[in-house]
């Protein structure tokens, strides 16, 4: 490729100082003539303006005197003949002696009635550019009494133009020195850049290049140094619900999260972070691009995890169920050999007796909670949730009354899990340990509100807490209240923070069936 960009360079070259020549020769043989035919008018002029000229052909034979005169101004001016004639042609003066009395060879134009004739012609001395010029009586009187032919003999006028051909000449040489000069430093710049691989290779390369970007399952933006955003996939852009103009520009402009916007145009390589952004869950990483020793931006992957931390969170409340149950089995355990060792002890009475009091208790748990919730999937996160509590030593209350959810039972687990365990996180350690959890839902909406006693959201942290990696928390993750975010949002919903009855924060969701 670079080969051939050298030749095509080459032959432009070429091809303009050859033009260039051409054209510089035309002017420089065009300039000559004009040149030559100036300064053959101009001596011719000014020898019939002369005096002695004038004298001459107020005598009988003007020709006896002219000769000597007319040769001198041959000498002076460097030009190859000076004819003086009579009107009827007769030469008085020649450069050959033996032509003088002959009649004169060539045009006169209207020389004969006061006028200025030039034309190239091949006389006695060969072709010639000449002039001719009337001689008149006097200043005061116009009378034409003679002549005057003025030439240049073209083969003169060739070896001017070839004396200045030579400097065009030069001129060209060093230009396509340059340019030949030019031409091989683009070349070899060009070989280098392209690690010497023809147009085949390029070719193919990028159409293996598109082919790859566009089928791999990833997501994939290039940034260049200014953060301007060169090259994404057709996965990136789904990912990033990005617009079909996106190349080009800014990628602080795209509406994305601002912590991934951060680690894109960072300096640093950032491996395998959790971002939300909009209905899904994305696994970044970034690192800088450089090339030759020079940062040229930065490469994006992105993974959707979106049903990934769908199924983690199921999962959680599934081990959440688990620990529950194995904490109620080892409790029932513990009051089941309360009972038998009642028996044991000749006391029936009394083992049937604690033993109806706490399934009592034990329903009128499950009872308040069914009753509220009618989800199955909802009331076991519930129930799983208020075993947890009550070994926490949280007093954990439901209310409300759900009858049916406009949204998958995922997202319920998604929002509520999330809420209450933040909620039970933030009494941890509370001399008052409270959370409330109180559901209305229709078959077009449903609200959750969960609030505690804990401390509260800051005033001036409320904007921030359903940023992805916000958390009050030192080990938490910041990213299971931007997934109740992500949950309102995609179900055309909302997420308000406030201040709870119970003295700390309250979070109210608002939930839509989607359409």
């Amino acid at each position: 490729m670079a080969r051939q960009i050298l030749l095509l360079q080459v032959l432009v070259v070429l091809v303009v100082v050859v033009v260039a020549v051409g054209f510089a020769t035309y002017d420089a043989r065009h300039s000559t003539r004009q040149h030559a035919r100036d300064q053959a008018i101009a001596v011719a002029e000014s020898v019939a303006d002369s005096p002695a000229v004038r004298a001459a052909f107020r005598t009988n034979d003007p020709c006896d005197v002219l000769q000597p005169y007319a040769e001198a101004v041959r000498k002076d001016t460097d030009v190859d003949f000076v004819v003086v004639m009579k009107l009827d042609r007769t030469r008085c003066t020649h450069p050959n002696p033996r032509q003088i009395g002959k009649h004169f060879i060539g045009d006169l134009g209207d020389a004969p009635q006061g006028g200025v004739f030039a034309q190239e012609y091949t006389g006695t001395l060969g072709p010639s550019e000449r002039s001719v010029v009337p001689v008149r009586a006097s200043d005061t009187d116009p009378t034409v009494v003679g002549m005057v032919s003025v030439g240049i003999k073209v083969k003169k006028i060739d070896s001017q133009l070839w004396r200045t051909l030579v400097g065009v000449g030069l001129a060209a040489l060093a230009i396509l020195a340059v340019g030949f000069g030019g031409a091989w430093l683009i070349s070899r710049r060009l070989r280098r850049q392209t690690h010497g691989m023809g147009e085949r290779e390029i070719t193919r390369m990028y159409e293996y290049y598109r082919a790859v970007l566009h089928a791999v399952r990833e997501g994939l933006l290039l940034l260049d140094s200014e953060g301007r955003v060169q090259l994404v996939n057709d996965e990136a852009r789904r990912l990033l619900a990005l617009p079909e103009d996106v190349v080009g520009r800014p990628i602080s402009d795209l509406g994305l999260p601002p912590g991934l916007v951060a680690a894109a145009t960072g300096d640093t390589a950032e491996t395998d972070d959790i971002y939300v952004a909009g209905e899904h869950v994305l696994v970044v990483s970034s690192a800088p691009a450089s090339w030759d020793g020079r940062e040229v931006g930065a490469v994006v992957t992105l993974r959707d995890r979106t049903e990934l931390v769908d199924v983690t969170g199921e999962l959680d409340v599934v081990r959440g169920l688990s620990e529950s149950l194995r904490s109620q089995n080892h409790e029932a355990a513990n009051r089941l050999h309360t009972v038998v060792s009642l028996i044991e002890m000749g006391r029936p009475e009394e083992a049937v007796a604690f033993a109806t009091d706490e399934l009592e208790a034990a329903q009128q748990l499950t009872d308040h909670v069914v009753a509220a919730v009618e989800e199955p999937v909802l009331a076991a996160l519930l129930l799983g949730k208020t075993a947890q509590a009550s070994e926490r030593g949280i007093d954990l209350a439901v209310s409300g009354d759900l009858r049916t959810a406009p949204v998958e039972p995922r997202d319920l687990v998604t929002v509520v899990g999330n809420l209450v365990d933040n909620a039970m996180d933030a009494v941890t350690g509370q001399d008052r340990r409270r959370v409330e959890v109180r559901l209305d839902g229709t078959e077009e909406a449903l609200t959750v509100v969960v609030g505690d006693s804990g401390p509260g959201v800051p005033d001036e942290h409320l904007e921030h807490v359903l940023e992805r990696g916000w958390s009050t928390k030192a080990t938490g993750s910041g990213i299971g209240l931007a997934l109740v975010g992500q949950v309102a949002r995609r179900s055309g919903g909302s997420v308000t923070v406030g201040r709870s009855p119970l003295g700390g924060a309250e979070f109210t969701v608002s939930l839509r069936r989607s359409t």
